[in-house]
């Protein structure tokens, strides 16, 4: 990215004007800990308008909300226009499993799990959204987003408004090095932060945004895959694989059309 000042201006000066033209009256962002959360909310901070930082810990491991919590002072300490509510969502999350019925402790329910602490996330988010008339701001970006679906489907997918999505990974790291956003963010492996054994993103996929970053290009400007070594074969088959069972996420909600004469 040459010029990250120009990049900074356009994301911001779309915000303004989406708000504007919502008729909306602030932004509200989940913050983690992690670099997307962190660039996000800084660019929605910079508008000017309300925004509504919200640390949501459900189990979380004490140096992700160390981060957030750290990252929210830093905003608050340089724009007047952030607040923030710190809540805990353990005793929801605990309840709500305390309420189903027993099942075995397999990978997919742990999956499962995983994705109730992120759409439960997202109810938190809509709660302060419609209570202060404020977008819930995405944080994804275009790999997570558009490349390989690494999001919850109505978790953290579920939002009003994606600043950062044609970012790629990469992008992020050169905003928040840009803002100066604090160094333990930036060096932080990236984690969604919703298993108890704090695996990172690069545990779940195999691969780490460096190479999903490359296999996209890869794709774009070589779909024959020719001059490839095997390692690089393989990078590329997991982008395509996670690319293919994500599509559900990344596609709209298919709609059963009905011909019109049957409906008279």
């Amino acid at each position: 990215m040459k010029t990250p000042e120009k990049v900074v201006t356009h994301i911001v000066k779309w915000l303004k004007d989406y708000l504007k033209n919502s008729k909306m009256n602030g932004f509200v962002v989940g913050v983690s800990g992690g670099i997307d959360s962190a660039v996000t909310s800084t660019l929605c901070s910079l508008t000017n308008a309300p925004v509504l930082c919200l640390e949501m810990e459900i189990h979380q491991d004490t140096h992700q909300v160390s981060r957030a919590r750290h990252h929210i002072d830093w905003l608050e300490k340089k724009f007047d226009n952030v607040r923030h509510h710190n809540i805990s969502l353990t005793g929801v999350f605990d309840q709500f499993v305390k309420g189903l019925p027993g099942t075995p402790m397999k990978e997919e329910k742990l999956l499962s799990l995983a994705n109730t602490r992120a759409r439960l996330r997202m109810t938190t988010l809509y709660y302060f959204a419609t209570l202060n008339r404020y977008l819930v701001t995405g944080t994804g970006n275009k790999v997570e987003d558009f490349g390989v679906g690494f999001y919850t489907k109505h978790g953290d997918g579920g939002v009003d408004l994606s600043p950062i999505a044609d970012l790629l990974k990469s992008h992020v790291y050169e905003l928040a090095q840009y803002f100066e956003v604090i160094e333990v963010i930036q060096k932080a492996a990236p984690t969604d932060g919703l298993w108890n054994d704090n695996r990172t993103d690069e545990d779940q996929m195999g691969v780490n945004y460096s190479e999903l970053e490359w296999a996209m290009r890869e794709l774009e400007l070589n779909p024959s895959l020719k001059g490839l070594d095997q390692n690089q074969l393989e990078i590329i088959e997991i982008y395509i694989n996670f690319n293919r069972q994500n599509q559900h996420k990344m596609n709209p909600i298919p709609v059963c059309e009905i011909p019109y004469p049957l409906l008279i």
